[in-house]
């Protein structure tokens, strides 16, 4: 990892916070759902046959989702940078009954973490991008930890839904209303609140930083580290109602009302080595 002093104090907070709110998270109803509920169709459609591939999936937190991966058929690897959300990871992988290989370390030094192996499948996404500083580094350590012909799988929420404000603050009205960037450019945003997006009051919390990413910044910085891009959604729905007035989708997801505008929420972006 080679950022600065000033940004890795700003990751070590961010570690720190996640290191608070891993065992509210994990004790939450917001994650009381079976692993298959988190993925949209779209993303196996995208991901295709797992069978027999290696899948690392960064920024797993509490590995909800990486437990899914193994249950069909991968090898599977999680990566995160709060050891309390591995420990929590671990005990779910347990508890289903199912075998997931979990590393503690920042994404940033990932290469370093897998002893230089190499996986057919890199996946992340919803609720990660925000926390790389440097977006640049990232892909290039994405690159790295790919076989030739491999694949980056990112499901991540919209920049705009970011700039709509992705969790709701308190006295804020429920109107779609722009509240933040969109576009990268202002450096870190410290973020003070003391309740986490489960709804949960964490006890110390400390201020954690966050940084925006453009979708035009994210194509264009995949693609000058070697990516072709194949698959590039915006997708309405969300797994969780961020508005009240948003409405249940038969697959349990929820989507704004017909008579709200039409929005990407969500994106999904295949990106081959």
């Amino acid at each position: 990892m080679t950022l600065d002093e000033q940004t890795q104090q700003m990751v070590a907070a961010n570690q720190a916070d996640w290191d608070a709110r891993a065992p509210l998270h994990a004790a939450s109803t917001f994650y009381d759902k079976p692993a298959e509920y988190w993925f949209a169709d779209y993303e196996w459609a995208d991901l295709g046959p797992l069978d027999g591939r290696d899948v690392l999936h960064l920024q797993c937190h509490l590995g909800t989702e990486t437990i899914e991966f193994t249950r069909r058929g991968a090898r599977t690897s999680g990566l995160d940078l709060s050891e309390k959300s591995l420990e929590a990871a671990r005990r779910i992988a347990a508890g289903a009954g199912v075998e997931v290989e979990y590393l503690h370390a920042n994404v940033y030094d990932a290469v370093q973490a897998v002893d230089g192996r190499q996986f057919d499948v890199v996946y992340t996404g919803k609720g990660a991008l925000c926390y790389l500083p440097d977006l640049k580094q990232w892909a290039e350590t994405v690159r790295d930890l790919l076989k030739p012909g491999g694949f980056l799988y990112v499901v991540e929420f919209h920049p705009l839904l970011n700039a709509l404000r992705e969790v709701g603050l308190p006295g804020e009205s429920d109107d779609l209303v722009l509240r933040a960037d969109y576009l990268e450019g202002r450096g870190a945003i410290a973020h003070d609140s003391t309740v986490t997006y489960t709804g949960d009051e964490v006890p110390g919390r400390q201020t954690s930083y966050e940084w925006r990413h453009g979708l035009g910044e994210i194509v264009t910085t995949l693609a000058s580290a070697g990516f072709r891009i194949t698959t590039l959604r915006e997708s309405e729905v969300l797994p969780w109602p961020r508005w009240p007035q948003m409405e249940q989708t038969p697959d349990g997801w929820w989507r704004l009302p017909d008579d709200a505008p039409r929005i990407p929420l969500f994106f999904a972006l295949k990106a081959t080595r």
